[in-house]
């Protein structure tokens, strides 16, 4: 798992969103993303999270370990 394919990822769903993607142990399975997106406006943070779980969907099930979400409507 990379930093581009997560981003990818998610700007298929969200094509506003700017993106950070960091590995935070190196395996590719730990990571701490920062999303902005247009479609985040009128949602709550719960709803931001679950929109970018949704997005990731089985990743988050097996290839994505553990995830340090921040999101935001820009």
């Amino acid at each position: 798992m990379t930093a581009d394919m997560i981003q990818d990822k998610i700007r298929a769903t969200f094509p506003s969103a700017k993106i950070k993607a960091s590995d935070m142990t190196g395996g590719g399975d730990h990571w701490q993303l920062v999303v902005e997106a247009e479609e985040f406006k009128g949602k709550s943070l719960v709803e931001q999270h679950q929109l970018v779980y949704k997005a990731l969907g089985d990743w988050m099930k097996q290839e994505i370990h553990a995830l340090a979400l921040t999101t935001r409507a820009i």
